[in-house]
C-alpha cells in the first residue's frame, strides 16, 4: 500500500482484477451526438455544450471488484424492508455545484433513469451540497426526513459522511455511493460503491503523457481537491506510471481543486515560476482547460509546445483535441443513472450486490477524438 492510499482505497485496489483494465479503449453504448463550440480562450472560456444523461451510460466491468474478493451483500443480510422502486421515494445527494460538466451529466443521468423507470417526479428528491461537507450531511438527513426509502449519494469527500450513513441505517434505507469511494464499511454503512478505478486512470494518463512527450520534458501536475480518493488515486497512479520515463520530471504540483478558474490561476503562476514547462497533467478536464487558457494567454501553443493530458471526457476537452490544442483525455464516465438504479433493483429483488462495482472507461486522443466527440459529456 502506498503512503498516499487510505486502507479503504488499498482494499479496493487489491480487489480489482488487472484483466479488467488491460484494454485502453473499451466499447461504449452508442451516444447521441452533442454539438459543441469553443469560443475564445478567455479567463472563463465560453461553453455551448450542455452535458446531459443521454450519452453512453456507465457500464460495469465483466467482473466486479467485490466478486473477485467474494464479498457480497443481500437484502436479507441487512434486514432492510423490501421496497418497490416503482412506488418508492428516491433521494439523490449531489456533492458539488452543478457548473461542472461532470456533475451536470451525473445529475441528469440519475433524473433521466428515474423518468425512464416511471418514478414520479414527486418521488425523485434531489439536493446539492454546493461543495460543503456539513451541508451534504444535512442534505442526506433531510432526504430521509422527507421520506426517502432509497438513497444515491455522490460523496464530496471520502471521510465525513458517517453521521448521514448512520441516519440512513437507523431508518433502514440502503445507500448506493457513486464516483467517490468512502472509507465507511460497505453493506453496513452503505450498500456499494459504483465508480472507476482511479489509480488505473492515473496510470493510463501517465502512459499517454509518455507517448505524447516521448518520455522527456518538464511536467506540472494540477491536483484535484484534497480529502477524497479520486485525487489520491489519480496522483499515485500517474506517478507510478511515470516511473517508466525518468526523462520526464515533475517540476511542480499544485492543487487546482477540480475547478477551471482555479486551474487557470495556478497555471498562470506556474508559467511565471517555471517558464520551461513542457507538459501538464490535470486531474480533471476543467483544470486542463484552465491550463489551456493560461498557456494561450501567455503566448504558448498548448498541444504542441506544452502537452496536456487530463481525465474526465468532457466535450470541450475532446473538441480541443480535435483542434490540436490538447493531447489526450482519459474518460471518467459520470452517467451512473442506469447502473445505480439497476443495482438498487437487484438488491430489492434479493440479488447479492458486490461492495464495489467498477466501470469501464474509454479514452480520447488525436486518432479518435473527432469520431468519438459525440460520446463526450
Amino acid at each position: 500500500m502506498s503512503l498516499s492510499e487510505s486502507p479503504a482505497d488499498h482494499r479496493l485496489n487489491r480487489r480489482v482484477h488487472p484483466a479488467l483494465f488491460r484494454r485502453a479503449n473499451v466499447a461504449v453504448i452508442a451516444a447521441a451526438a452533442i454539438s459543441i463550440t469553443l469560443t475564445g480562450c478567455s479567463k472563463s472560456e465560453s461553453d455551448t455544450t450542455t452535458p446531459t444523461g443521454t450519452g453512453p451510460a456507465a457500464v460495469a466491468a465483466a467482473t466486479t471488484a467485490a466478486a473477485a474478493a467474494g464479498t457480497n451483500c443481500t437484502l436479507a443480510q441487512t434486514g432492510y424492508p423490501k421496497v418497490d422502486l416503482k412506488t418508492a421515494i428516491v433521494g439523490f445527494s449531489q456533492s458539488e455545484k452543478e457548473n461542472n460538466p461532470f456533475r451536470i451529466a451525473e445529475t441528469a443521468s440519475i433524473k433521466a433513469e428515474a423518468t425512464r423507470l416511471g418514478i414520479p417526479a414527486s418521488h425523485m428528491l434531489t439536493t446539492d451540497a454546493q461543495s460543503d461537507l456539513n451541508k451534504q450531511v444535512s442534505d442526506i438527513k433531510s432526504l430521509l426526513d422527507r421520506g426517502a426509502q432509497l438513497l444515491i449519494v455522490a460523496p464530496l469527500n471520502s471521510d465525513g459522511l458517517q453521521p448521514a450513513f448512520d441516519a440512513a441505517k437507523a431508518k433502514k434505507v440502503p445507500v448506493v455511493t457513486i464516483d467517490r469511494l468512502v472509507t465507511a464499511k460497505p453493506c453496513t454503512d452503505y450498500l456499494t460503491f459504483i465508480g472507476s478505478n482511479f489509480v488505473q486512470q492515473g496510470q493510463r494518463a501517465a502512459a499517454e503523457m509518455i507517448r505524447v512527450t516521448g518520455g522527456k520534458g518538464k511536467l506540472a501536475i494540477l491536483l484535484g481537491a484534497s480529502g477524497n480518493n479520486v485525487t489520491t488515486d489519480r496522483t499515485s497512479g500517474f506517478k507510478t506510471g511515470l516511473k517508466a520515463a525518468p526523462g520526464l520530471s515533475v517540476v511542480a504540483e499544485q492543487t487546482g481543486n477540480f475547478d477551471r478558474t482555479t486551474g487557470q490561476n495556478v497555471m498562470e503562476q506556474l508559467i511565471q515560476s517555471h517558464p520551461d514547462i513542457t507538459a501538464v497533467y490535470a486531474e480533471n478536464d476543467e483544470m486542463g482547460i484552465g491550463a489551456y487558457n493560461a498557456l494561450k494567454a501567455a503566448g504558448k501553443n498548448p498541444g504542441t509546445d506544452v502537452k496536456i493530458v487530463s481525465i474526465d471526457g468532457t466535450a470541450n476537452a475532446v473538441k480541443l483535441i480535435v483542434k490540436g490544442g490538447y493531447n489526450a483525455v482519459i474518460e471518467s464516465n459520470p452517467r451512473f443513472g442506469a447502473l445505480a438504479f439497476d443495482t438498487l433493483t437487484k438488491f430489492e429483488a434479493g440479488t447479492p450486490i458486490p461492495s464495489s462495482i467498477i466501470i469501464t472507461d474509454d479514452q480520447y486522443d488525436e486518432t479518435n477524438a473527432k469520431q468519438k466527440v459525440g460520446n463526450a459529456f
